[in-house]
């Protein structure tokens, strides 16, 4: 079915800004106003709806609110990741942070490491990778990673951990062979995480804006990269806070090297560029 051509109105345009803005949190400019167009276009296709008029209509009426506005959560998150991004984090996981954490509480136990806001699943394989190979030399290290995000899209693709050659160009090349399996067909370009690193990540759904984020343990790790640059100031601070609630005294909280967590007043002290660590 053909969509109408005609544009999405300044007044729609803000109805729903202040719904995502409400929902998620997520801060769009007026400058995303042809972005927001160009995305809700597919979404029209796949709905078979005609005009961007009527989708608003549907997004706002009462069941709207239950069955669509997941999907145009899904529609405007910027999902920008890559294997191994900002290489130095997982470098002081593994030589500072983990050493610290198991001087302190015992090399024998079980670690939470949360990715929070792990879109399509580089960062979360990335640490599933990395942590592996540090618990080879450490007996007793168990871990498990948690990975969330607020779009159910890039979590169903990150689950099944099928990834294009291409970006897989940032894996070490020990890493490729011992962590990643080619497909049967020769013709393929693509690559898939081996059964026992994908066995040791849990994704699921998480809105920051939920008040509890029903985790069950405390996680001694979170990374939240490149996550708070999509909202404004005020719900920066709030969110950061709701998340060094959940970290454990002493744990370790790595932030994107564009973000600035200074003068926020939150539990933690800088220990490197872009990591933290709550104080005991």
């Amino acid at each position: 079915m053909s969509t109408h051509q005609e544009g999405l109105s300044n007044a729609n345009f803000d109805r729903l800004r202040n719904l995502i803005y409400n929902e998620s949190g997520i801060n769009l400019s007026s400058e995303k106003k042809t972005m927001m167009e160009i995305r809700l276009r597919r979404r029209l296709r796949s709905l078979d709806i005609s005009s961007l008029a009527e989708y608003c209509e549907r997004v706002f009426a009462p069941e709207g609110q239950q069955t669509e506005l997941v999907h145009l959560i899904d529609v405007i998150t910027t999902n920008k990741t890559d294997f191994f991004r900002e290489a130095g984090h997982f470098d002081y996981l593994v030589s500072k942070a983990l050493p610290d954490l198991a001087e302190r509480k015992g090399f024998s136990r079980k670690a939470l490491v949360w990715s929070a806001g792990c879109s399509t699943g580089e960062e979360p394989y990335t640490l599933a990778m990395v942590l592996s190979e540090y618990a080879q030399g450490c007996p007793g290290f168990r871990f498990r990673v948690l990975a969330t995000d607020i779009s159910t899209a890039v979590l169903a693709k990150a689950a099944m951990g099928i990834f294009k050659s291409e970006t897989i160009g940032p894996v070490p090349p020990d890493f490729r062979r011992k962590y990643f399996m080619r497909s049967r067909d020769p013709e393929s370009d693509l690559l898939r995480i081996v059964p026992e690193v994908r066995s040791l990540i849990d994704f699921r759904r998480v809105n920051f804006m939920d008040s509890d984020f029903g985790l069950a343990e405390r996680p001694e790790i979170i990374f939240c990269r490149n996550v708070i640059i999509y909202f404004d100031r005020d719900t920066q601070i709030r969110l950061l806070r709701k998340l060094t609630r959940y970290l454990t005294p002493g744990g370790y909280f790595f932030a994107g090297h564009s973000e600035s967590l200074q003068g926020m007043d939150l539990p933690l002290f800088p220990v490197a560029s872009a990591v933290y660590r709550k104080p005991q």
